[in-house]
């Protein structure tokens, strides 16, 4: 299965946008690259010739800018998935989506057998709200194939203005038939960090996409929680299922907020910028609290270094479905003509020295995401339903049991079955660790 991300101003926040390594490339390391390797004569000689023959022989006249900018990207295109060519205009864009504002549809999209494949919608954002989904296919937008085009083009089709309709013609696993999908344009405000209590005592944090402020959010959610609670947590569910990554500073620092040392994640490539390693500096927010993380098959690129950081690190149980597998590093090398390049220049490895790259994270407990609904069956009945029970030693002293409930007030095991069951888990391990 073939997959190359987008990141799109206006319509995703690809996953990949989180490794922001590098600017420029190092020129001490650019010149002993170029030193090392001799000029292939032969193959631009041939380059040139092909050049020559468009520009005498195509059936139309094309600007010399435009055959040179088709070439870099199908140069870099066909390196792999993630490297790609961005033009002045999609590097300003790159650069506006790291403050978590961007107009469009919020969907993080990539390319899978010439189709455009979501790899997760944005919370709170029109397609999560059209119901667009996690491995769906988008195979027309407003009636027209987008198959052999390049991701590039099938985005700057989706873009347009807030308010403006468009529709995607889309498949997905399980349904019979494509079928059709309206959404509405609008300027995207992804709100980094949301959080409640699930129960007293159990905090419940989800991160949407990692972002500049994402650490600064996530302390700040933290303290919110614990004044609710009115003392510290017994425990914590992160949320970072459908998060496909973001700022790896971003990643570095959430980890780090969970850890009082230990290595969080390092990178080997063949240049020295591309070798990095992060290490947790001393204070855990939740002072060793059981934590719980939940994770599915749109949690990528930066979700994994955090989710295999607190697993290897033996500080969380990673429940859920398998990771999406992104753990390749880009850097965006910027360039004279005020462009850039994204270039994958490394891989990371969690401590124990994984490396993620088309793997993704195995959960230590696996929760498919199932839907619940409540039976028709009578309710059973109990000793103290019996009319004159005898009354035990501590009748009217047993605390009732509370049932934890969605946002909407909603039973969590019918609107949300893996976070229902990752709170047990949880509840479990704060019974272990007492013990």
């Amino acid at each position: 299965m073939s997959n190359s991300f987008g990141r799109i101003t206006l319509i995703s926040l690809g996953a990949t946008l989180g490794f922001l390594i590098a600017i420029a490339v190092n020129a001490v390391a650019y010149r002993e690259v170029a030193n090392s390797t001799a000029l292939p004569l032969q193959e631009l000689r041939t380059f040139t010739d092909v050049f020559a023959r468009i520009k005498s022989d195509y059936v139309d006249d094309i600007e010399d800018s435009k055959l040179f900018d088709n070439a870099i990207r199908g140069m870099l295109s066909g390196l792999d998935p993630h490297s790609s060519y961005l033009d002045a205009e999609e590097f300003k864009q790159l650069q506006e989506g790291t403050t978590g504002t961007f107009g469009g549809l919020g969907i993080e999209v990539g390319m899978e057998d010439g189709f455009v494949k979501v790899i997760a919608p944005i919370d709170d954002t029109p397609a999560q709200r059209a119901g667009i989904q996690s491995g769906d296919l988008i195979i027309r937008i407003d009636g027209k194939s987008i198959q052999g085009i390049s991701l590039t083009d099938a985005v700057k089709q989706m873009r347009g203005e807030p308010g403006s309709k468009i529709v995607l013609t889309v498949v997905r696993e399980g349904v019979e038939k494509p079928f059709d999908v309206t959404i509405e344009r609008a300027i995207i405000r992804v709100q980094s960090v949301r959080s409640r209590m699930l129960e007293p005592g159990y905090g419940y944090v989800r991160i949407t996409q990692f972002q500049s402020g994402t650490v600064d959010q996530l302390r700040k959610a933290l303290n919110e929680l614990r004044n609710e609670n009115e003392e510290p947590l017994k425990g914590l569910v992160l949320d970072l299922r459908n998060n496909p990554g973001g700022v790896l500073q971003g990643a570095v620092g959430v980890a780090d907020a969970f850890l009082d040392k230990g290595l969080i994640v390092y990178t080997n490539g063949r240049i020295n910028d591309a070798e990095m390693r992060f290490n947790a500096r001393p204070g855990d927010m939740l002072d060793g609290a059981p934590i719980v993380v939940l994770v599915n098959g749109g949690s990528a690129s930066a979700s994994e270094i955090v989710a295999g950081a607190l697993q290897d690190e033996r500080r969380a149980l990673i429940a859920g479905e398998r990771t999406f597998g992104k753990g390749s590093v880009q850097s965006i090398q910027e360039l004279a003509n005020g462009g850039a390049i994204k270039l994958t220049t490394a891989r990371y490895y969690t401590p124990s020295g994984r490396s993620i790259q088309a793997e993704g994270i195995e959960p230590d407990v696996y929760i498919a995401p199932l839907r619940v609904t409540q039976g028709e069956d009578r309710p059973r009945i109990k000793e103290s339903d019996l009319n004159n029970h005898l009354s035990g030693d501590a009748d009217g002293d047993r605390p009732k049991q509370r049932m934890a409930l969605d946002e909407d007030g909603r039973p969590l095991a019918e609107s949300d079955y893996m976070l229902y069951e990752s709170l047990n888990l949880l509840k479990g391990m704060v019974i272990a660790t007492r013990r």
